[in-house]
């Protein structure tokens, strides 16, 4: 039987501009099938069991050619596979989608197309250039830089500029000199105002403003790349007075988040609600102990335990499933008081309906075992954690004569994903903080990367223990106020704000 194909747009770049039918399919997708303008956080929405097939493309260079392409979608599917062919952008605007339906339309292969947000519009949104306005500009019209079959086909320069209104040259930076001299040629006045629109909707988006005389210059000085949107019309002249994505507390900025996948999003979701761009690199992946004999017997006979501590939101994750499957009565809990090391457990715990007795002032192990030993004197302890739980923790308790039980419920493995890209940016000094939740998760980054200067690395961590770890590897550290998530989103905009103003930087 034959799978299906979904022709996906996934936009310029930014993830929180992917449509929501898109996400939706990714979730669900055998194999996706992606290009390389194909934004890292989208990517980073992909689960990781999922197959992927890289056919990437830049300007001139095209490893996997269109027909090869094609061909590989129709073999997907016909071998019963849902995919998703995730592609920059619109995937009709310029986009190849067309030629790609071709041939699953011959085979009869069933398919659906999802429209994406066009960079032709969402790069000047981000660069403050909206491209229509009342006042100026009632019209707008998009325009390759090449076309298939004569990519020296001529551009009728003069039509363009009777038409009037916003011109949107997209995938034309190299014949950049060529358009503009051609509407020059086709009359235009020569201060009108125009610009390139570089890597736009990224932390390192970069407007280079002119007008269509100057423009060819200009460019040649700042040394644009690709990708880049040109623009030409009057509504170029608003985009000083409407510019706003840079202006974001984390406008610009570019960070790595390595917590475990499934804690990451809402970490992921506090920074790019501040404007940062996130790469997420699940540096450690966590393994339930499972069958957990120990766990068993120890909630057999819960009645003898005055506390049950959880030193992690994983923690209290992985305890309450084993609950769920072992059909555990949750109300057999009710003579146990509960203790959570910091405001994140505490937090996994009350989801639930269940209200730590012992919440200390800060999130450390030490602090928790100083804590528990003087409140639960004469009492037996259950700890449940991960099997490398900290020493701090125990050496309390026992320094205080305090019986207790340090059972494994997870074990944390380092995870190794494709962290070429991360490791190409960290390299070039495009990341600008790296988020640590935890000792393990640095450990997990340096193990994934591997060997390199990691002085180049500025570490924002939760709490001191995990700064620690940090050090070890020559980071450059930051400690948030307070061991919680928002507190380092907060610390990076802090740090953010006065590298604009020109100190604090390192």
């Amino acid at each position: 039987m034959s799978g299906k194909v979904y022709l996906v747009g996934a936009g310029p770049f930014d993830a929180g501009l992917l449509t929501l039918k898109g996400y939706e399919l990714l979730q669900t997708a055998d194999v996706v099938v992606h290009d390389a303008l194909v934004g890292g956080e989208v990517l980073g929405l992909i689960p990781p069991e999922t197959r992927r097939v890289d056919v990437g493309k830049h300007a001139r260079n095209h490893p996997v050619p269109q027909e090869e392409i094609n061909r590989i979608l129709l073999r997907e599917a016909l071998e019963g596979h849902t995919v998703v062919r995730l592609k920059g952008g619109d995937p009709f605007l310029f986009g190849r989608g067309g030629e790609e339906l071709e041939l699953l339309a011959e085979r009869g292969v069933p398919f659906e197309v999802v429209p994406g947000v066009t960079s032709a519009v969402a790069v000047p949104a981000y660069a403050g250039i909206p491209v229509t306005h009342r006042d100026c500009c009632s019209s707008v019209h998009i325009i390759t830089g090449h076309t298939k079959k004569s990519p020296g086909a001529r551009t009728d320069y003069r039509a363009l500029v009777r038409l009037g209104g916003t011109l949107v040259f997209l995938m034309g930076v190299a014949a950049l000199e060529e358009l503009c001299a051609g509407l020059l040629g086709g009359g235009i006045d020569p201060a009108t105002p125009a610009a390139v629109l570089e890597r736009g909707t990224t932390a390192r988006q970069r407007r280079i403003s002119g007008t269509v005389e100057t423009l060819p210059q200009k460019a040649r000085e700042a040394e644009v790349g690709t990708p880049a949107v040109i623009v030409v019309g009057e509504v170029c002249a608003l985009a000083e007075r409407f510019s706003w994505a840079e202006k974001r507390p984390l406008g610009g900025r570019r960070v790595i988040v390595t917590r475990p996948r499934k804690l990451a999003s809402r970490m992921t979701a506090k920074l790019r609600a501040l404007g940062a761009e996130v790469l997420e690199l699940p540096s450690i992946v966590t393994e339930p102990v499972a069958p957990n004999p120990a766990l068993d017997e120890a909630l057999a006979r819960i009645g003898e335990y005055g506390w049950l501590v959880f030193t992690s939101p994983t923690g209290v994750r992985v305890f309450l499933e084993h609950l769920r499957e072992t059909r555990f009565d949750l109300r057999r809990l009710g003579g146990v008081r509960l203790a959570a090391i910091g405001p994140s457990t505490a937090g996994a715990l009350e989801e639930h309906g269940l209200l730590p007795a012992l919440l200390p002032d800060r999130a450390y192990a030490a602090v928790l075992g100083t804590a528990l030993a003087e409140r639960a004197a004469g009492e037996r302890v259950l700890i449940c954690r991960a099997r490398q739980g900290s020493p701090e923790l125990t050496r309390a308790l026992d320094a205080a004569g305090i019986s207790y039980d340090d059972l494994p419920l997870y074990e944390t493995r380092y995870a190794h994903p494709d962290a070429k890209r991360a490791a190409e940016l960290l390299d070039a000094g495009e990341i600008d903080y790296v988020a640590f939740t935890s000792a393990s998760t640095v450990r997990g980054f340096a193990e994934t990367l591997g060997k390199r200067d990691y002085r180049k690395v500025r570490a924002v961590c939760i709490g001191e223990s995990t700064a620690s770890a940090a050090r070890e590897y020559g980071m450059w550290v930051e400690t948030a106020s307070e061991p919680s998530i928002d507190a380092m989103a907060d610390r990076m905009a802090e740090l953010s704000e006065k590298e604009r103003k020109g100190y604090g930087t390192y």
